[in-house]
Formats: structure tokens, sequence, C-alpha cells
């Protein structure tokens, strides 16, 4: 070979690998609606954590770019006649980013965890159908239905039939931990160079209020498949500085907008603003345990006078739909009409006449005013929100001052603290099912209960429908519990969401969907 031909190919060799090296470092800047309070799949709650957790996790089952069912780590699945055992077969290849592989003594490892009263878990009654593990968790004992068959056949034994429990299981607290590094590093199992995921990505870096870096895991059974080197999720509670990132060309997307931004930024961007309809209701928590929201035709007349759509067309532009129920339109296994609030088609003047009424007969009026505290997590939507409410309160008599914290530490004061009078907060569907909705008010359910509603009645309603086969009958059972909330209003539902998400146009596999799932192992980048 010529000297000169050594250097064209030298050169070639160097242009070929530069090309490769810069294919391979596709790297997705995800605008997200602020920091994970954890990483901890037993003791997250929120949307901003679940997509964080999607990417670094696996669950036996997972919602595909479509939001659909489809396997994950359980690569398929058998149930028995009754509905109520489910035999997963994991796949072979399944393994942890350190190279073990995933085993479904893995899963039962990490479902006794969820269920044990000493990990705190919030949210771990989402997994109640498995065969014991209320009583686990409240502490009265007992066997989880979860047994390991072998290294690659998990049996989950269900206390009764559940229709959406194939659901239940996408969700992060069916997530699987990796035993021997929470056994070795206790809490400190979440920290980056610590952590041990089985999902597409890895965590590399967490740095609060700037950025959390996921990088792609080598030992993912669909590494083949992944597109991008890395995920990095950026935290924007303002939602107008996501936007301008955005137009800057700083991230890829945001998982929300400002909602006074939604008609210009539509008219500039187009197709990349993305509207979809979402399986969610936005509402306010009354604390039932505090005077004056402790008398129901306070709340009831608080209710009454808001103009869901000035709300819905006005301060969220069109964004979001209003809302007289707690259980959003579209849910899978209701009624053909589900019960509303019986204002809801009354003229606003005849609304406040009403209202004024029940304040006047519960003691209350202009020589014994209102005073009422909204609490809300710092966003300018919210904000709005609040402020147009205080506006609509003022006929009432009601005074109105504000709590703004930021979303953990508001989100943290509701689940546990609940010194509120009245509290900003929505729930997104985990599953398609009017109990993921109703489940939130149980008076045994005191980290979502932020209304601290308390009837047996409602509860023993949603323990028989739970223990009903039959859909169109537990349709039915739920619509009843849906109707005793609706009169007492331990939480006033306001306003049903959309999903309002920018997205770049060289962004591809981001498909919107109901659940508003968009898994980073689905998306690449384009040119």
């Amino acid at each position: 070979m010529t000297l000169h031909s050594l250097r064209a190919g030298l050169l070639a060799t160097t242009l070929l690998a530069t090309s490769l090296g810069a294919a391979q470092a596709a790297t997705y800047m995800r605008g997200n609606s602020g920091d994970p309070e954890t990483l901890d799949q037993h003791k997250t709650s929120t949307t901003v954590e679940a997509h964080i957790m999607r990417d670094l996790y696996e669950g036996l089952v997972i919602y595909d770019n479509k939001a659909k069912v489809v396997p994950g780590v359980a690569e398929s699945w058998e149930v028995n006649d009754d509905g109520t055992v489910y035999t997963f077969n994991l796949r072979d290849n399944a393994k942890w980013s350190n190279g073990d592989p995933v085993t479904a003594g893995d899963f039962v490892f990490s479902l006794n965890r969820i269920m044990d009263p000493a990990t705190g878990a919030k949210y771990a009654n989402i997994l109640y159908p498995i065969a014991g593990a209320e009583g686990i968790n409240k502490g009265e004992g007992g066997e989880l239905g979860v047994k390991a068959l072998d290294d690659h056949t998990l049996e989950i034994t269900l206390a009764q039939a559940t229709p959406y429990f194939l659901e239940l299981l996408t969700h992060q607290t069916g997530l699987p931990l990796h035993p021997g590094t929470v056994e070795a590093h206790g809490k400190d199992f979440v920290q980056p160079g610590i952590m041990v995921s089985n999902g597409a990505f890895t965590l590399e870096s967490f740095t609060p209020n700037d950025k959390i870096v996921l990088t792609k895991n080598p030992n993912f059974h669909d590494a083949d498949n992944v597109a991008l080197d890395s995920v990095h999720y950026l935290p924007f509670e303002d939602r107008a500085n996501c936007a301008r990132r955005f137009e800057a060309a700083e991230v890829q997307s945001c998982d929300d907008i400002a909602t006074e931004q939604l008609p210009d930024l539509t008219s500039r961007l187009g197709d990349q603003v993305v509207v979809t309809p979402y399986l969610g209701t936005y509402y306010y928590g009354l604390n039932t345990a505090r005077d004056p929201i402790s008398d129901v035709r306070v709340r009831q007349a608080l209710s009454m006078v808001i103009d869901r759509e000035f709300l819905a067309e006005e301060i969220w532009g069109g964004a979001m739909l209003p809302a007289y129920s707690l259980v959003p339109p579209g849910i899978s296994n209701y009624v053909d009409e589900p019960p509303m609030l019986d204002y809801a088609d009354l003229p606003m003047l005849d609304r406040e006449d009403a209202a004024l009424a029940l304040l006047a007969e519960a003691g209350y009026g202009p020589d014994n005013p209102i005073e009422i505290e909204i609490s809300y997590n710092a966003s300018e939507n919210h904000k709005n929100t609040a402020t147009a409410i205080a506006s609509m309160w003022e006929p009432l008599g009601v005074s109105v001052a504000y709590n703004v914290r930021d979303i953990s530490a508001h989100y943290a004061m509701l689940r546990d603290e609940k010194n509120h009078d009245v509290a900003r907060a929505g729930w997104i569907g985990d599953y398609s099912d009017p109990q993921n909705f109703l489940f939130l008010n149980r008076a045994d359910n005191p980290g979502f209960n932020y209304g601290n509603y308390n009837n047996p009645e409602y509860d023993a309603l949603l323990d028989k429908a739970a223990g009903t086969v039959d859909l169109e009958e537990r349709a039915a059972i739920l619509a009843e519990a849906e109707e005793l909330f609706l009169r007492d209003l331990p939480q006033m539902p306001l306003l049903y969401y959309s999903s309002m998400n920018l997205v770049s146009d060289k962004l591809q596999g981001w498909e919107p969907n109901i659940q508003d799932v968009h898994g980073s192992r689905f998306i690449s980048i384009s040119e």
C-alpha cells in the first residue's frame, strides 16, 4: 500500500468512526414537570416520577408507545378459568444492568417489600388484589400470593378476579428491585453508581433542580432496538421556561404547556403542539376535618359557584373539559350514564342563589364570613385557576389566601400532614377503570384521601364491587359509590385533563395516547 493510500485509508476510517460516534450519541433532552421526590419505585406517586421509572425499569408487562399492554420481562402468561391465578413465563435473556439474570424470585422479593408496612409505601394498595396483600400491608401478617415456581416462572394468586390486573402491573409499583443491592445499601439503592436497574436505561447522575442523566443499558434484553444513547430529564415546574428551551432546540419535548401560551404556540409550532384526551381529573381536596369545610353545605356551596366552563376555556385555553364528576368520561368498565353533580346543567345565577342559601343555612354570610386558604404547587396554570376560583367565591363573602409550594413539598403535605383547607390535586388514571378514581376516598387510604373522607357506606360499596365478577353489576355498584361521593363532596372535581405536550418533529416513535405514556426506549431522533 502506498503512503497516499495509507493516509486515505486512515482518513476514511477516522471519518467513519466519527460518523458512527455521532450516530451513537443520540441524546434525548426531555422536559419533565419537576424533580422526582424519590426514585424508589415503592414510594413514588406522581407522573413526574413515573416517566423516569418507566425508563429505568421493566415490569412483567409494560405499556408500549400507544399505551397498549404488551410483554415486558414476562414474554407470555396464562390465567386460570376463574381469573384468580396468573402464571408468568419470564424471558431467558432478561438481565439486570450489572449482568445478573432477572428471576421470578426478584419479583417475589419486590412485591413482598412493597407490602411490608416498614417500607411505608403510600401506593401499596394498588396491588391489594393480590392474595394476602392487604393484610400484610396493614400489619396483620399472612402470606403474599406470589410464588417463584422456578427462576423463569412466577405465579401470582389474586384474592378475587380483577379484570384490570395486567394494567396494574404496568404501574411503577409493580417494577422489580435488585434484591442484593437493596439488601446491601438500604435506602441508598436509588443513588447513581449504586442503583441496579433492568430497563432500557441506567441512572448515571441526578443533580436536583438541574437534570437527571440516564444512559443506555447494554444488558437490556432489547438493547439492539433502543436507538437512544442517553436521556436527560430536565425539571420544569415553569412550563413557559420549558417552551422557551424547546423553541431554542435545547429540549426535544415538554410534558406540559402553560395554557395561556397554547394558542400562540399552536400558531407558531403547528403539529409540534400535541393535545390529546387524557384519563385524568383535576380537583380540589376539601379538608372535611377542618371547619368550616367540615360542613357539607359549605363544600357544596363552594362547588356550585365555580364556573367550570370558564376555567376550561379561558384559564386553560380549551385544553381541559369541565368536570362534574370524579370519574372521567370514556373510562372502561362503567355505566353508560355515570352520575354527575346535580347542578351541572343549572344556570350560574341559579347556582349562586342556591349556594348563598346553603351558606346562610350553615350560619355563614356577611356577618360571619369564611376565610379559606387555597394550597397549590407552583405553576402558572394552578395559580391562574386558584385566582379565578377566589374571584368566583367573592359573592359568597369568602376571602382567600394562598399557600404555594414546589410539587414535592405540596404532595408531601397532602399525603402526610393534611394541614390544608382547600388544596389543588390531580389524578391520572393508572388503569382504565373507575375503581382507580373512587379508591382515592377510602378512609383506609390516607395517602391519597386528601379530603379526610370517612364514610363506611362508601367503603362498603367499594368492597362489594371488589367482590363482584360480573362487570355490569360491578359498574352499577361503583356508580352508587360515586353518587355518595358527589353528595358528600370531600374532593371537588373541576376539570378533566387533556395531555398537552411539545414534541419536536425530530422525535420518532412518540405516539399520543390516553395514558400519556412515552417510554424513551421506543423513541429515536432523526436529523
